[in-house]
Formats: C-alpha cells, sequence, structure tokens
C-alpha cells in the first residue's frame, strides 16, 4: 500500500528480513550532495503508536513545514492531517485506541504584555472532531497532562492555572478530564507556590513540588492516599541545593517510589521510601554518565527500561524479553543503530528507528507476531538509505588537565591530515553533543571541512562536578575548552592551523561572537545563529517572568562580570570576518541580542560585507522549524565560508 502526501510517498506494504534491513544502508560512494538534502526536515518525527498498535500520530513535512497526522495502518485513505494554523504543536499522546491529545503553544498580547500561552487539544482519531480542554478556564499554561488513565478510557488529570494574576488562582489546579466531552472535575485545588504535581499509576495526585522565589526555598508536598491531607515533608534552600529528591514512579509496594539522584556524583536511580525520604538500593547507573530518562512498564508501577547516553544513546532494558527483542534488532541492523521509540501496551508492536551518525536513517514497524520489519518512513527523502561521514568520540586535555569528551568529523574519501576545521560548540550550555544524525555537521563535512564539538566543562551528561566547573567561566575557561580543542586537532595533523572557522547556534553563537571578539587571530571567520551578545540583557529579560529571581541568581552564575565576557561591549576588538543570522520570531534568544550587535561594530567602524555580514529571517524561531530558513542558513554559510576560509 503507497499513501501520497503532498508528493511524498510513505511506504506500509514492503517488509523486510532480518537480512532486509541489514543490507538497506550500503555505503554510496562519496558524493557532494545539494544543500537542499540537508535543509530537508525530517519527514517524519516523533511517531508514537495508539496503545492498540494500529494507528500512528506524527509530526510530517509538507510543503517545508511539519504538520501533525494520525493514521491507521494498513487503511487505505485513513490518513488525517490536523489543521492548527499558526499555533505551536509542543507534543503528542495517545490516551486510547480513539483519541490523541496534544499540546499546542502561541503567542498572544494581553494587557500590553506579550505571554505564551499552551492549551490541550483532545483529538478523535478519525479527525472528527476536536475539543479543547479547560476552554472557558484556563489561564496562561493548561498543558501539563500529569496522568492517562490505563483501563481504556480516555480520562486523564490536567495541571493547569485560572488566572494569569499571582493570586490562589495562578497556581495550577488538577482536574480530571474526559478528552472525548472535555467534562472535568476537580481533584486537588492550587495550592500557593506549588508548580508541579505528580500522580501515581492509579490516577491518585501523591506529590506536589513547589517553589517561592522571594525566599529562594522549594518544597514537596506528599499524601499517601486520595482521603489523606498533603503535608510538606521536604524544603531546600536553592542557594545551598537545588533540587529535591523527587520520586517519579510510585511502586506498588505502599510507601515505595524509585527516584533519580546524583549524590555519588552522577545520576543514577534508586529506591526510595515514601515514609523516611531516603533512599535505598541503587537499580541502576551508567558509570561516568547522567541518565536521559525512563519507561514504565504496562502497570505503571515498575520500570521498563532507561535510557542514557554515553558516546551514543543507549536503552537498558529491565525486562528479558524486551532486552532479547532489542538484542535480535541489533544483530539485524548490522553497524547501524537501532531504537525502539514507541511501543503498543502490551509491546507485540514496535516502532523502530534505524539509522546512525553517519546516516538520518528510517522507521520501521516491527509486528512480533510475525517477526517482520515493515519500512515506515524514510527520515530523508532525498539522501535515503545512503551513508554520509562517520563520526567518533575523541578525548582531549584542557590547559587545566580537565578531560573533555569532543565528536570529531572528517570528510569520507580524504586522508584526515592538514584540513580546514570547522569548531562547532553547542548550545545551552547546559546540553550535550553525541554521536548522532547532524545536518549542520554533515553538511560542512561533505563540503569538504573536518568538524570538531567539544563537551566544553559546563556541559550536562558527564555528571555534577563537570556541569559546575562552566560556574562563572562563560566567556573563560569554556571559551578557552574550545581554543584547547583545535590546539588538538592541530597537534594530530587533522587540522590547518590557518584555516579554520567557529560556528554555533545558540550558547554556540555566543561563543561564536565570543571567539570573533577575543580570539579573532585564530579564526579565519565566525558564524553566529541567534547568538547571545550581552549577557546582562538576557538576564534583564528572563527575570521578567515567574521566578524571575531564580532566573537573575542563575545568570550571576554563569559569570563574575557580565560586561568584560559580553561581545556587545567590545565591538572595536573583532578581528576576524563575522557572519550574524538570527530569527525574528525566536523566543529563546531575542532578535535584539543580534541587531543591538550589529549596531555596535556599525559604531566601531566595522564594515558591512567585509567585517561582517548581518541577516535577518523574518518568520525564523529558534529552532529551524521552517525548511526555507534551514536552506538560507546553509546557503548563506556556505557562500561565507567560500570565501573567508574555502575548503
Amino acid at each position: 500500500m503507497r499513501l501520497a502526501v503532498a508528493g511524498v510517498v510513505i511506504l506500509f506494504s514492503h517488509v523486510a528480513s532480518a537480512g532486509d534491513v541489514a543490507e538497506a544502508g550500503v555505503a554510496d560512494s562519496p558524493k557532494i550532495w545539494p544543500v537542499e538534502a540537508f535543509a530537508a526536515l525530517p519527514f517524519m518525527e516523533g511517531p508514537e503508536l495508539s496503545p492498540d498498535g494500529r494507528k500512528i500520530a506524527a509530526k510530517i513535512a509538507i510543503n517545508g513545514k511539519q504538520q501533525l497526522v494520525i493514521d491507521t495502518l494498513g487503511v487505505e485513505n485513513s490518513l488525517r492531517t490536523i489543521a492548527l494554523g499558526e499555533n505551536d504543536l509542543n507534543w503528542w499522546a495517545w490516551v486510547n485506541d480513539d483519541w490523541l491529545l496534544i499540546g499546542i503553544g502561541a503567542e498572544q498580547v494581553i494587557q500590553g504584555q506579550i505571554f505564551y500561552l499552551t492549551r490541550s487539544i483532545g483529538i478523535k482519531a478519525d479527525g472528527s472532531k476536536m475539543n479543547m480542554l479547560a476552554k472557558n478556564t484556563a489561564a496562561q499554561h493548561a498543558d501539563d497532562v500529569i496522568w492517562v488513565a490505563r483501563d481504556g478510557t480516555p480520562r486523564i488529570l490536567l495541571a493547569y492555572q485560572t488566572s494569569i494574576y499571582q493570586s490562589v488562582e495562578f497556581w495550577p489546579k488538577v482536574d480530571e478530564v474526559d478528552v472525548s466531552t472535555g467534562r472535568m472535575r476537580n481533584v486537588v485545588p492550587p495550592q500557593s507556590y506549588v508548580r508541579s504535581w505528580y500522580a501515581d499509576a492509579t490516577g491518585t495526585v501523591r506529590l506536589g513540588v513547589g517553589y517561592n522565589d522571594g525566599q529562594r526555598t522549594s518544597m514537596m508536598l506528599y499524601r499517601a492516599g486520595a482521603k489523606d491531607s498533603f503535608r510538606t515533608v521536604a524544603r531546600a534552600n536553592r542557594r545551598r541545593d537545588e533540587s529535591l529528591i523527587v520520586p517519579r514512579i510510585f511502586m506498588a509496594e505502599p510507601g515505595k517510589a524509585i527516584a533519580s539522584d546524583g549524590h555519588e556524583g552522577h545520576d543514577a536511580l534508586y529506591e526510595f521510601d515514601l515514609n523516611t525520604l531516603e533512599l535505598g538500593k541503587k537499580i541502576f547507573e551508567a558509570p561516568g554518565y547522567d541518565l536521559d530518562s525512563y519507561l514504565t512498564d504496562a502497570t505503571g508501577t515498575a520500570l521498563a527500561a532507561v535510557r542514557y547516553t554515553d558516546d551514543r544513546s543507549r536503552t537498558h532494558w529491565f525486562d528479558a524479553d524486551m532486552a532479547q527483542v532489542q538484542a535480535q534488532i541489533d544483530k539485524a541492523v548490522g553497524a547501524r543503530r537501532a531504537n525502539i521509540i514507541s511501543s503498543s501496551r502490551d509491546m507485540s508492536k514496535l516502532l523502530v528507528h534505524v539509522g546512525g551518525p553517519d546516516r538520518p536513517g528510517a522507521y520501521y514497524y516491527y509486528n512480533r507476531a510475525d517477526g517482520a520489519m515493515r519500512l515506515l518512513a524514510r527520515v530523508n527523502e532525498i539522501i535515503g538509505a545512503a551513508s554520509l561521514a562517520p563520526m567518533r568520540t575523541i578525548h582531549y586535555k584542557a590547559r587545566d588537565g580537565l578531560d573533555i569528551p569532543a565528536i570529531l568529523t572528517v570528510p569520507e574519501g580524504r586522508d584526515a591530515k592538514n584540513l580546514p576545521l570547522i569548531l562547532m560548540p553547542h548550545g545551552g550550555p547546559i546540553a550535550r553533543d553525541r554521536e548522532e544524525w547532524d545536518w549542520w555537521v554533515q553538511f560542512l563535512v561533505n563540503r569538504g571541512y573536518a568538524v570538531i564539538q567539544p563537551n566544553y566543562r559546563g556541559s550536562s551528561g558527564f555528571g555534577a562536578e563537570f556541569l559546575n566547573k562552566g560556574e562563572g567561566q562563560w566567556g573563560l575557561a569554556m571559551q578557552d575548552d574550545l581554543n584547547d580543542a583545535v590546539d588538538w586537532a592541530v597537534q594530530q595533523g587533522v587540522a590547518d592551523p590557518k584555516r579554520v572557522c567557529i560556528v554555533g547556534a545558540s550558547y554556540g553563537g555566543y561563543a561564536a561572537l565570543r571567539g570573533a571578539q577575543r580570539d579573532g587571530g585564530r579564526f579565519r571567520c565566525a558564524i553566529s545563529y541567534a547568538g547571545v551578545s550581552d549577557l546582562g540583557a538576557i538576564m534583564r529579560y528572563d527575570r521578567s517572568f515567574l521566578n524571575g529571581g531564580a532566573a537573575s541568581d542563575y545568570w550571576k552564575e554563569r559569570a563574575e562580570d557580565f560586561r568584560d565576557v559580553s561581545p556587545i561591549f567590545h565591538a572595536a576588538e573583532f578581528s576576524t570576518p563575522t557572519l550574524i543570522m538570527h530569527g525574528k520570531k525566536d523566543r529563546r534568544v531575542l532578535v535584539g541580542q543580534s541587531r543591538e550587535m550589529v549596531e555596535k561594530l556599525k559604531a566601531a567602524g566595522k564594515v558591512a560585507g567585509k567585517d561582517y555580514v548581518y541577516v535577518e529571517q523574518p518568520l525564523g524561531d529558534h529552532h529551524f522549524s521552517r525548511q526555507e530558513d534551514r536552506l538560507d542558513f546553509l546557503q548563506r554559510m556556505e557562500a561565507f565560508l567560500k570565501e573567508h576560509n574555502p575548503a
């Protein structure tokens, strides 16, 4: 069966044997791919199976934009595209076999102020009905679903605000909602300062976590059952301890839970006693690395799997049967990597992504009853099953001896010697790079550049000590770590020291601007997308929202002297050509960060077109949500690099 969507074909009929799957990614000869191949939005993203495994909900790229679709697998003409207008689609999840729940968001001006409003919408799987939940009572945030019924009924627990003003109603209450009708009944009233509620597998709200910004204190409320009252069981002073131990899985045994904690240096999972608030037996750890997420079993009271990242993303299955299934799939795909990303409730039907750092890969539908892997969709229709440049993790020593992991990618078919180098720091900075498909990286490597992506100090995933080494080091030791990566690549003979550019977005964009200003002699050019130029300005913006005091504390921990490390105050020191790009609709780093940087460059006597180039994308956001913006960025970056650091 072939379903055509706006000229793009999804294949559901091809049944792939283990041999087919293993051979699907045979490498093509190295070639120069068109820029459109890398700019293409993922054709399919985030596919989720319904509980019975017969339906799928996913984002699909249609005419350069991603849209939500619902489809019944194997049924002709069942594909439904859900129109959401200009609203952002933030998440989607099945409630039962007939109802899907989505979270949307949009900016709205209320009494002269811009608010980002979120809402939850129930959608019937055949597309015939949509119910906006809490339509007449919701205030700013109304998309926090804390529980979904497991008995097949379309019931959820929704935590949401009913006022934008800081009264009792400002704090979220919890209602039980019938998604099919929109009917609601209150189960937990709002409580001052409590922003996050947690429910057990039965749908009883058991836990609340609050934060008082004025006092910089966190608190945890707990009750043993639905008939009990909440009581404060723990407090934490944010200045000393930013986190409470918050259990996320309530076990079947009364008073027992599972919680994550990093007191041994890295995240690990432990049994947790809800009566004494003490950690018990360690359940799982990935030595040297933090944990990414976890999955519960069908009952919601036990662990099914834990996901973590060392050099690459991995899944540890606690269920021996699923561990065997994962091993069988891994064997079938050979050198590629297989991740089970969604399943039916009974785990008999699975969605599997098969790909790798050198290829965007494809999604497969695996029915364990017949053992066949059916091709659902390729992520990139242009690249298809071809393999591009492999990535590898390297380690180098920073100048103070700190071990820094980094990802190195070099062009296929060329000796990794004396290559032009792109230094690419990740955003965040509380984030990390790993061995995974990256459209920026693969585009640059395909054009002949080596790319190094350092996980500099302050990156997440490597434990609290490594993360905390970034405090106070924006533009200082964190920037030194980047330069030390270049030195390593030169010492190894990989990079030509006279042909290095620094490229990044968000914090990576800040690092590019800082490099052009502080270390311009090292770089032939710099490219900043959505980069921060003024730490003080972004702190003032962030502290205008709820918990602004905590936001101020966060930014004050980034650097001791904002002016010293903010490129905007040192425009005259820029000494290498710089491409600055920003999306006008960026809500995370406002476009003013780049606009004002450019004004300072002009005032310092820098010449447009020679010392800097500024491009503003009218519809661009922080995340390259539009294919048109991706293509524009890659084309301009390629032209800029050809002029200043040709490969």
